[in-house]
């Protein structure tokens, strides 16, 4: 198994697990630049490791991308 510089997961996602995730989504989005894509809050390459943690919550609690979508706009939608 190879080393990851991956953040860990936590056991199980709570509401407020999910709010910090749609935080770090939404502070660490993507920003174009001459180079390529950057993560606008450290000019990480995009998508930047608190991003991809971020994702990888939400997922977990079961929620899609339209989903996450839908609330990084400001909507609501039934946390599975």
């Amino acid at each position: 198994m190879e080393p990851t510089d991956e953040l860990p997961l936590p056991p199980y996602v709570t509401r407020e697990d999910v709010v910090f995730a749609l935080r770090a989504v939404s502070v660490h989005a993507a920003v174009q630049r001459p180079g390529g894509k950057r993560c606008r809050k450290d000019d990480a390459r995009h998508p930047c490791r608190l991003h991809r943690w971020g994702r990888r919550v939400l997922h977990k609690r079961g929620l899609t991308d339209g989903q996450i979508q839908t609330l990084l706009a400001g909507g609501t939608v039934i946390l599975p």
